[in-house]
């Protein structure tokens, strides 16, 4: 996709979330196998504008602290967004995701990639974690949480919190299960007040 659109910032997302990789990021890994092939023979056009966010604990954070690292890198939002995933994993970042980041739905597009090596398995796990997103659209009780808080082995935390500002930092560290009310930078979307 980014070798595509050469305005396109390819970004890989995910931190240091197992304690046996020692302190490589996830994304850090992505980056380093994507430059030992070759950039998939594009490296000319595409590895100048590989960058990595190495924060994310899960699939929510993937996309959010993206958004984050791209605002820190251009000063502005992405016009459009492509996630590229393990292909049972479109439902989880369309239709959860970034319906509680409020993205625009016609700004995001998901490649699906080849399958985990045992998918009977990981549809099973997916549907699990499908339905506590539905109950939990932001991660932050239960089940996500508590995973979340074990994916981040070396107690990094969140640098997004002090990076980030108004209604991106609030939404940060919301804990709902309706939508976030408040109006955020990438849509148009009013203000819900509870009078």
């Amino acid at each position: 996709a980014a070798a595509e659109d050469p305005a396109a910032l390819l970004l890989f997302s995910g931190g240091q979330t197992r304690y046996p990789a020692g302190p490589l990021s996830e994304g850090w890994s992505y980056w380093l196998a994507a430059d030992v092939l070759h950039w998939f023979g594009h490296s000319a056009t595409v590895r100048g504008r590989a960058i990595t966010e190495e924060h994310a604990r899960d699939s929510y954070e993937n996309l959010l602290f993206s958004l984050c690292r791209f605002h820190e890198l251009t000063a502005r939002w992405p016009k459009h967004v492509t996630v590229v995933g393990y292909e049972f994993k479109r439902d989880r970042f369309l239709s959860q995701h970034a319906v509680a980041l409020s993205w625009p739905p016609t700004k995001i597009a998901y490649l699906g990639a080849s399958q985990p090596p045992n998918p009977a398995k990981a549809a099973q796990g997916e549907l699990k974690t499908l339905n506590a997103y539905k109950e939990d659209p932001y991660g932050c009780r239960g089940y996500l949480r508590e995973k979340r808080i074990s994916r981040d082995p070396f107690a990094i935390g969140v640098p997004y919190f002090n990076r980030m500002f108004g209604e991106v930092q609030t939404l940060l560290t919301y804990c709902g299960s309706s939508p976030y009310p408040f109006r955020l930078p990438w849509n148009s979307r009013k203000v819900i007040t509870n009078r």
